[in-house]
């Protein structure tokens, strides 16, 4: 069955094609809902709408265009591009300087609505503060939320944010692998509609932002009128009204991620699966917090921290979760060898480790009230570059049996049943991107397709 759920509490086939070849400041670990809060009174709650796992600096042959993480910014303009899931009347930003290694200055913020490519929408431009002010200091090791800003927004609209970048920063905390373009200019460009400056200089990664968050009630057809108001310098403070929905979060490797969809289409599995929840009348914020190459048992200096450490900080920034999503494990198994830095070569792994592990999360999404949900592992040996051996695959079988059959997640989406040709063992041809992995669109999209909207 390829979506089922148990009695109980109500991550990407990480490496990509290429990877086989070679201010109110907190801690970045705990949740940031309490700095300048209003009284618990009339706190708005906030859901997260859009939110990316990041790692620290890395860049190697396996990222599609430039990534600037390395080297970072000075004397820039940085615009980047997200989708939000559901809307709201207000909407805040959580940015990071988890991973830098010296105080991120930021010189000052805008948020637009999106006109497709690095262009803000004219007349749509607003500023950004921290604490009421338009400059601020990120600590190293540390995040930070922006101040509130009246901002009405609209399911699966795109917004574009500018952060003025005028002192070097050093290397950049950073999301590596996205399916978004974002794009840099030289000098200050926060409230400029377009400049052909960033067509020349894009990226596909994300930089510093981790979250974005909205409270009121979503905007409908109804509110185009306070939508004109909010594009205009008299907006009003937009009213809390009733509160948006909670969110759902996926969390593991490559899969998660969203290798394998086309750039600049929004397919990824979770994606889709909002704007499923959407159509359907049960709008949900969509957290994605996927990191390609990572594993679930060992850190990785290309990758980012493995699953079993960064997934407690991960459920502690978002609160309004309801369920999570979980795929992991899949990178344990990749075949290593000398000369590579990202993957060391290391004992094999036992599927009774993998298990265990797949325990430790459930146990911490049961702590935080979550339920939880366990996708199995595709097939690993169809790709078009090594990935595993028999052993490994082995493993992965065992792996997903257990994940089928335990009763230890709340629910199972049987990804690998969904896209497994059963005459061949390997992936559907029309379900597999073109590197034998990772899902293409259609892929991703029969994964969200599968699951029960009914038991989130």
């Amino acid at each position: 069955m390829r979506w089922r759920l148990r009695n109980g509490v109500g991550s990407v086939l990480t490496v990509i094609t290429l990877v086989a070849v070679a201010g109110a400041c907190a801690p970045a670990s705990p949740a940031l809902r309490t700095g300048g809060a209003t009284p618990a009174a009339t706190a708005p709650q906030w859901t997260t709408t859009w939110g990316a796992a990041v790692q620290q600096a890395a860049s190697g042959p396996a990222d599609i265009d430039r990534n600037w993480s390395e080297e970072g910014f000075a004397d820039q303009t940085l615009r980047q591009v997200l989708r939000v899931s559901v809307g709201g009347t207000e909407l805040r930003l959580r940015l990071s300087n988890a991973y830098g290694t010296k105080p991120l200055h930021i010189a000052g913020a805008t948020l637009a609505r999106s006109d497709g490519g690095p262009k803000a929408r004219p007349g749509t431009i607003k500023e950004l503060t921290f604490r009421g002010a338009r400059a601020t200091t990120i600590p190293v090791g540390r995040d930070l939320v922006t101040d509130a800003l009246p901002f009405p927004t609209s399911a699966l609209e795109k917004l574009t944010v500018s952060l003025r970048l005028d002192r070097p920063t050093g290397p950049a905390t950073v999301h590596r692998f996205t399916t978004a373009t974002s794009y840099r200019a030289p000098g200050d460009h926060l409230r400029t509609v377009f400049t052909d400056a960033f067509d020349r200089n894009t990226s596909y990664a994300w930089y510093y932002l981790t979250a974005a968050e909205v409270t009121g009630r979503p905007r409908t057809p109804t509110d185009q009128r306070a939508a004109l108001l909010a594009d205009s310098a008299e907006a009003p403070p937009a009213p809390f009204a009733r509160p948006v929905p909670p969110s759902f979060l996926v969390f593991g490797d490559s899969l998660i991620d969203g290798v394998g969809t086309t750039p600049g289409t929004d397919n990824r599995f979770s994606d889709k699966l909002a704007e499923r929840l959407l159509a359907a009348r049960r709008p949900q914020g969509a957290v994605n917090a996927g990191l390609a190459g990572d594993s679930l048992l060992r850190d990785s200096p290309c990758y980012g921290e493995k699953a079993l450490t960064r997934f407690e900080k991960t459920l502690r920034e978002h609160p309004d979760l309801r369920t999570v999503f979980i795929h992991i494990g899949a990178n344990d198994l990749a075949r290593t060898g000398p000369g590579n830095p990202c993957m060391q070569p290391h004992p094999p792994v036992t599927a009774r480790r993998l298990i265990d592990a797949h325990r430790t999360l459930i146990r911490q999404a049961h702590a935080h009230g979550l339920k939880a949900v366990g996708l199995t592992i595709l097939p690993v040996r169809g790709a078009v570059f090594p990935f595993t051996d028999a052993v490994g695959d082995k493993v992965r079988q065992e792996l997903n049996t257990w994940i089928r059959t335990s009763g230890a997640y709340d629910t199972v989406l049987d990804a690998a049943q969904i896209l497994t040709d059963p005459t061949t063992g390997r992936t559907a041809p029309g379900y597999v991107s073109e590197d034998g992995l990772h899902p293409s669109d259609a892929g991703y999209a029969a994964l969200a397709s599968a699951v029960n909207l009914n038991d989130l």
